[in-house]
């Protein structure tokens, strides 16, 4: 079946993650993503992070799955010629570069757009292309840090805390892609190409609106709670057997759930209890609540304690660890956790496209050795024979 974004082609000269993982989710619905990378080296992802020199590192394979990779040289006068050919011949083109970068090697935007006036030029920066820290450069920690991600996190009287999931990368790159089909929608009225830029800082903040929320209320910085988002139940409890990962999260955001949690511990009075009878004595009593609850999570699993209070109602996620989460059968049976060959590594087991189309089901296959498709891409868009794609790189073009 034909994909959802099948004919659009994409230039893709990010690394790291906060570019990648924006062409990695286009690549899942469809599109036909060329890495474009330094001969020999590649996406610095490759090598930076693996544990065995000279194979491609589970950072790199988890962030560039579905993806075809050319290398070419851009600081070569031939290459450049050759990338401006290939220019001509896609719809969009990513980059996460350093500001100023593709400037520095001729090939900025107002280049691109003369030789592509249709181009799709999507730029990741951490602080944008203007305003007063432009010029700074950023990693996820940094956008976490400056878009007030970790200034919430941690317990109270803690220091600020790192959320664990990356997302000023990823978080970016999400954005990213909305952006780039956006664009592509609006092209097809238009005819006309734009710009598309995503600011790392920028997505953080989006992603932290909902917790600025008391800011308006007291006009003072919102504090850190850990776990509690109020005065209601909402907090880690520990489960039978007691591992470090042995947890469930619970939530009751009204008396009926308060009522089916009760219920559901076999304790229904509970619900009346004078000590326990509205939220606001739940939580001048949370000392004595607590211990109720971790005495009776303390008897069952995690997984059990999801069970029970899933089916009567009450929210709760039992805490699963890395390794759970690519056994968890639920995600199996959802392809969010799916099996690849890799060429390198053999059979892996990574996460797959989040989002389900039911018309364009999402195939995941493995990241792209490096130069993999030199032959077949260069064969294909630019007329090359292999004897002259073998040329180029003893040139070190390609």
């Amino acid at each position: 079946m034909k994909k959802a974004l099948a004919g659009v082609r994409i230039l893709d000269l990010t690394q790291f993650e906060a570019g990648t993982s924006c062409t990695e989710i286009l690549a899942w619905l469809g599109a036909d993503v060329i890495k474009l990378e330094s001969p020999g080296a590649g996406d610095q992802g490759r090598w930076m992070a693996t544990e065995k020199p000279g194979v491609d590192s589970f950072y790199f394979i988890l962030l560039n799955a579905n993806k075809r990779s050319i290398t070419l040289n851009l600081k070569h006068e031939r290459g450049r010629a050759m990338f401006l050919d290939l220019v001509k011949q896609v719809d969009v083109l990513t980059e996460n570069f350093s500001p100023a970068t593709m400037e520095s090697f001729g090939i900025g935007y107002d280049v691109l757009r003369e030789v592509n006036p249709r181009l799709i030029y999507m730029t990741i920066k951490g602080f944008g292309t203007y305003g007063p820290y432009s010029e700074y450069k950023s990693f996820d920690m940094i956008a976490q840090a400056t878009g007030g991600a970790m200034s919430i996190t941690g317990f109270p009287g803690s220091p600020p805390l790192k959320p664990g999931p990356t997302i000023g990368d990823t978080g970016t790159g999400i954005h990213a892609a909305l952006g780039v089909l956006a664009a592509y929608i609006q092209r097809q009225e238009t005819g006309k190409g734009q710009k598309v830029e995503v600011a790392m800082q920028d997505a953080v903040v989006n992603l932290v609106r909902v917790p600025m929320m008391g800011t308006y209320v007291t006009q003072k910085p919102v504090r850190r709670m850990g776990n509690k988002l109020g005065p209601g139940i909402s907090d880690i409890y520990k489960c039978a057997p007691g591992g470090d990962d042995d947890y469930v999260f619970m939530l009751t955001t009204n008396e009926e759930m308060w009522r089916a949690l009760c219920g559901a511990m076999e304790r229904p009075e509970l619900a009346d209890d004078p000590r326990f009878a509205n939220p606001k004595v739940r939580a001048k009593n949370n000392e004595e609540l607590t211990a109720i609850l971790n005495e009776w999570t303390g008897r069952h699993t995690k997984h059990e304690v999801m069970q029970i209070l899933g089916k009567a109602g009450v929210p709760c996620g039992a805490v699963l660890n890395t390794v759970e989460l690519l056994n968890d059968p639920h995600l199996r049976q959802r392809r969010m956790i799916v099996d690849i060959e890799h060429p390198a590594r053999g059979k892996i087991s990574i996460p797959g496209c989040p989002v389900q189309l039911e018309d364009s089901p999402v195939e995941v296959t493995s990241a792209p050795l490096l130069g993999q498709h030199n032959v077949e891409i260069y064969g294909r868009m630019l007329g090359l024979s292999e004897q002259q794609v073998e040329e180029l790189k003893s040139q070190g073009v390609v």
